[in-house]
C-alpha cells in the first residue's frame, strides 16, 4: 500500500530536482529579459514584437533622444574598421542591424567590391532598411543573431550596432560571432553604457524617467522605451563585458568609450 505514495513522492522530488537544475542554468543565461519573458526564448520573442511595433518611427525617436549624437556613433565605429573596409575583398555583416544606420555608415567607407550584408530577425525593421539602401549593393537578411545562416570563418569583420544588448543570450551571441568569423577576424558592437559620477547621475534621471515619456509620446507605443533604460542596466558594466567577449575566443578585446561613456564600441580579434 506504501509503495504507490512512494513511487509518487520519488518523482515529485525528482522532477523538483530538475526544475529547479533549469531554473540554476537560466540564471546563468545573461541577456535581454522583457518584462514577462520566462526564457531565452520567449525573451527573443518579446524583442521582437517591441521592435516590430516601434518600427514606423524607429528612426526619428533615435534620432530626437540621441540630438543626432547616433549619426556620430555611427561614423567614428564605422572609420574605425578602415583598413577592412577599404579591402575589396573583405567580408562584412552588420548584425541587428535594425533600420540599417550602421550597414549603410560601414557602406560608406567601404570598397566598392566589398560584401557587406545587414541581418536583423525583426521583418518590420529589415523593411525599412532595404528603402534606405535601395541605391546601394548592400545585401539584407533576416536572420536571428543566436542561430546565423553562415558558415565557419566566413566573415573579416562584424559589427553590431545598439542591437547587440537585446539579445536573449549574450555569451551565446558572442560565440555565434566568433564561429563565423574568420581567424585574425574583427568584431565591433557599439551599444549604450552607463557613465559615471555627475553625468552619469543626470544620465540616469534622462534615460529613465525623460526618454521613456518622449519616445512613448513620438512612437506611441509605451512598452519599449520603458524597456530601454532596463535592458542598459542589465547589460554588463565594460569589465565584465569584455571578460564575456576573452571567454567567446576573442583576444585584445577593449572598449572605447563614446560621449562620457553615454555609449562605447566593444573591440575583438577573432
Amino acid at each position: 500500500m506504501m509503495s504507490e505514495p512512494q513511487s509518487f513522492d520519488l518523482r515529485s522530488r525528482k522532477s523538483k530536482a530538475c526544475s529547479e537544475m533549469s531554473q540554476e542554468l537560466n540564471s546563468r543565461i545573461v541577456g535581454a529579459s522583457p518584462a514577462g519573458a520566462r526564457d531565452t526564448e520567449s525573451a527573443g520573442k518579446a524583442v521582437r514584437e517591441m521592435f516590430t511595433s516601434i518600427a514606423p518611427r524607429y528612426d526619428l525617436v533615435n534620432h530626437v533622444l540621441s540630438l543626432n549624437t547616433d549619426h556620430v556613433w555611427w561614423w567614428r565605429a564605422a572609420r574605425t574598421f578602415d583598413a577592412v573596409l577599404k579591402r575589396p575583398d573583405a567580408r562584412v555583416l552588420d548584425l541587428c542591424c535594425g533600420t540599417g544606420d550602421m550597414t549603410l555608415a560601414l557602406r560608406g567607407r567601404a570598397n566598392s567590391a566589398t560584401q557587406i550584408i545587414g541581418a536583423d530577425f525583426s521583418h518590420a525593421m529589415l523593411q525599412r532598411a532595404v528603402v534606405k539602401g535601395r541605391e546601394t549593393q548592400l545585401r539584407w537578411i533576416e536572420a536571428d543573431a543566436l542561430r546565423l545562416p553562415f558558415p565557419d570563418s566566413h566573415f573579416d569583420l562584424i559589427t553590431a550596432a545598439f542591437g547587440f544588448r537585446n539579445l536573449a543570450d549574450y555569451d551565446a551571441g558572442l560565440r555565434e560571432m566568433s564561429r563565423v568569423l574568420r581567424p585574425g577576424g574583427r568584431c565591433g558592437i557599439l551599444d549604450f553604457s552607463e557613465p559615471r559620477g555627475l553625468i552619469g547621475k543626470v544620465y540616469r534621471v534622462y534615460f529613465k524617467h525623460v526618454l521613456p515619456a518622449i519616445g512613448t509620446l513620438i512612437s506611441g507605443v509605451q512598452g519599449p522605451y520603458k524597456y530601454l533604460p532596463a535592458s542598459v542596466e542589465r547589460f554588463p558594466p565594460p569589465e565584465a563585458m569584455l571578460e564575456r567577449m576573452r571567454g567567446a575566443g576573442f583576444t585584445e578585446a577593449s572598449w572605447k568609450p563614446y560621449t562620457f561613456g553615454v555609449a562605447g564600441l566593444y573591440l575583438g580579434i577573432r
